[in-house]
């Protein structure tokens, strides 16, 4: 009785805190960039904890860089990107980071770059396409799903496939 008084405390905090935010949307045109980090920081805590991740500010800056960029980055271009405006982050934050974000379900470790491994928000099932010139990976969603039905055998425990395709990209084929 004690937890669900306290969860449902919880429920209405965050819905005062929406309305608030809300509110503050229509009240503060000047001020759009910021109100839009605020926003986009909220929608990273609620995905972060639909996988029961506990939202910190490293975990919710990565998992908002892995919404707002769809290009599969390495942990080098994460970095790369929050250092300027988080002095604090190194790449171990990144690297476990990351590690919590694929052990939870929330984020796919892709084996698709030899060199790097690259993370996926989407975790729908799709493939990838590299392109072997400019390294820039693709996600590809319109195929059959039998490709993605997992054969029986004796001698195996599959629990996920990962299809990829390798080429030249649209914009490399032109050049």
């Amino acid at each position: 009785m004690l937890l669900y008084c306290f969860l449902s405390k919880i429920k209405l905090f965050e819905r005062f805190i929406i309305k608030k935010l809300s509110i503050f949307v229509i009240v503060s045109n000047k001020e759009n960039l910021q109100t839009l980090k605020t926003l986009t920081m909220l929608e990273s805590h609620q995905y972060l904890r639909q996988f029961s991740i506990k939202p910190s500010v490293q975990r919710s800056a990565v998992m908002n860089f892995l919404l707002k960029n769809r290009i599969h980055p390495t942990i080098e271009e994460i970095y790369l990107a929050l250092s300027p405006t988080m002095p604090t982050l190194s790449k171990t934050t990144v690297y476990n980071t990351l590690d919590l974000f694929v052990e939870r379900g929330a984020v796919r470790a892709l084996a698709i770059d030899e060199k790097n491994a690259r993370y996926d928000v989407d975790i729908s099932a799709h493939a990838h396409f590299m392109c072997r010139s400019c390294g820039s990976i693709k996600d590809i969603f319109d195929l059959k799903a039998s490709m993605y039905h997992i054969p029986e055998t004796t001698n195996f425990k599959i629990d996920s496939v990962e299809i990829s395709y390798f080429g030249i990209c649209e914009n490399c084929k032109g050049n």
